[in-house]
């Protein structure tokens, strides 16, 4: 049974989870603050957390954050906050997914079995070679290939492609995908981003301008689906 931890202090909001999620085979633990929640975290063993930001003892990132210095279950932000800032942040902070409110059920679930399906295999850093219906990432190599063919990629555009594919099916935020492939001070300049996921899409998408592995979340960030 997967064990879900529910984060939010909206007794409404946890109450709806909490009958969605049981109905559904699910367990649940709950908690209402995020010093409740770090503790649950430990001590409950969840399999994936579903988080609100706007807590009444601490903000939503630090919970993330404090929860990253140990474990790598997935974190999916459930929060009212639409700002990209905000989302950004939660995402750098080392969220898996985001949904804001109002949100549907439907989708929230759906998101939830991702992120529990893609923690439950094995991730590309244990797999040096990531495949797509489209070209293959070969990340111990650094080469990619395209209908066995190898692609020449830029150091820059390689550096980008190795960040996306090590968090495959999760987005990473434009803060981040800066940081780690230029450096932190370009954290601002999304432009380079948008200049090199378009280089990227048109070496390796079949139709760059209707991408199927390389996709854009706006105002959050890039998701590379194999």
């Amino acid at each position: 049974m997967t064990k879900v931890l529910v984060v939010d202090d909206e007794p409404q909001i946890v109450r709806a989870l909490r009958i969605n999620l049981a109905a559904r085979g699910y367990e649940v633990l709950t908690a209402h603050d995020g010093v409740t929640a770090l503790k649950l975290a430990a001590d409950g063993k969840p399999d994936v957390v579903v988080l609100d930001l706007g807590l009444p003892d601490m903000d939503g990132t630090d919970v993330i954050a404090g929860l990253r210095g140990w474990t790598t279950l997935p974190i999916i932000v459930l929060s009212a906050r639409t700002g990209s800032t905000d989302k950004v942040d939660a995402l750098d902070a080392g969220a898996d997914d985001y949904v804001t409110k109002p949100f549907g059920m439907d989708e929230l679930l759906a998101r939830l079995r991702a992120a529990v399906r893609r923690s439950a295999v094995p991730g590309p850093e244990d797999e040096p070679v990531v495949r797509t219906a489209s070209f293959t990432v070969d990340l111990a190599a650094k080469r990619v290939f395209r209908d066995d063919v190898e692609v020449h990629l830029t150091p820059t555009e390689w550096g980008l492609l190795e960040v996306l594919a090590r968090n495959a099916g999760k987005l990473v935020g434009q803060k981040q995908l800066l940081h780690d492939v230029w450096g932190p001070a370009y954290e601002k300049e999304t432009h380079y981003l948008r200049v090199y996921l378009a280089q990227l899409r048109r070496k390796l998408e079949p139709e760059p301008a209707r991408p199927r592995h390389l996709l854009t979340e706006p105002g959050m960030g890039y998701r590379f689906e194999p």
